[in-house]
């Protein structure tokens, strides 16, 4: 199987050379864990390999992704000028973000995607204006989308549809979500664990004064369970040998 170089130190060594080529991992953690740090490593390996790649932030604005990777030694904003890269800011505020997003993944040919993060997402009102976006997706009866139907969840959906527009591209991306420290699933919406192809979980001990990474799942990968120690330094996140 074809591996995608994650750009996270050490990480690549203990999941058989990266993440399998066409999937979706879904990195998440708690507040301050480094879940946009990775997102940001994984696209900035995919610029070194010379391919192109799209950052949907549902957070932060351009200028202030631009800020961090400069503090990274990351060259975004030469590849954004270069159209290597592709940073899209999507206010969820606004009605049809589906369609500003689907129309993005779907027509840049990108190789990397990367949904940062894709929590709010899940929670926001689902507004399809055109269905008619492209035929590999996957599109639900409107009447599913109600949230009275108790059958089909609605965070379901709103995920499902989104990854489905990601496979639809054959690229390889990284979907970060929210987690809360008492959480009973690796994310806030304990959905997209179970629709991602592999699953990531940052943490942190603040008694003891460590950072951690733990490989939860990855489809067609043999991996260790065993939590990683990681640091996070001017380079980004790296595995404790």
């Amino acid at each position: 199987m074809e591996r995608i170089k994650t750009g996270v130190y050490g990480l690549d060594e203990i999941i058989n050379g990266g993440f399998p080529k066409e999937s979706i991992t879904l990195v998440s953690g708690p507040p301050g864990s480094g879940k946009s740090i990775f997102a940001y490593q994984f696209i900035n390996r995919g610029l070194k390999e010379g391919e192109r790649c799209l950052l949907i932030s549902l957070d932060r604005k351009e200028r202030k992704i631009l800020m961090q990777a400069e503090e990274m030694n990351f060259a975004f904003k030469n590849a954004v000028e270069e159209g290597k890269l592709r940073i899209f800011y999507v206010d969820v505020n606004k009605r049809y973000i589906y369609e500003e997003i689907i129309r993005e993944i779907t027509s840049g040919a990108y190789d990397r995607i990367v949904i940062d993060p894709i929590t709010p997402l899940a929670e926001t009102p689902f507004y399809v204006k055109d269905i008619t976006l492209s035929d590999d997706i996957n599109f639900i009866d409107a009447e599913d989308f109600s949230i009275m139907n108790e059958d089909i969840p609605l965070k379901r959906l709103h995920l499902r549809y989104i990854m489905d527009a990601i496979e639809s591209t054959g690229c390889t991306a990284v979907i970060t979500s929210e987690a809360s420290f008492d959480s009973s699933g690796a994310s806030r919406d304990t959905i997209s664990e179970f629709l991602a192809d592999g699953v990531i979980f940052l943490n942190f001990d603040p008694a003891m004064d460590r950072r951690k990474l733990t490989v939860l799942k990855m489809r067609n990968t043999r991996h260790t369970l065993k939590t990683q120690n990681i640091v996070i330094n001017n380079d980004g996140i790296q595995l404790m040998k």
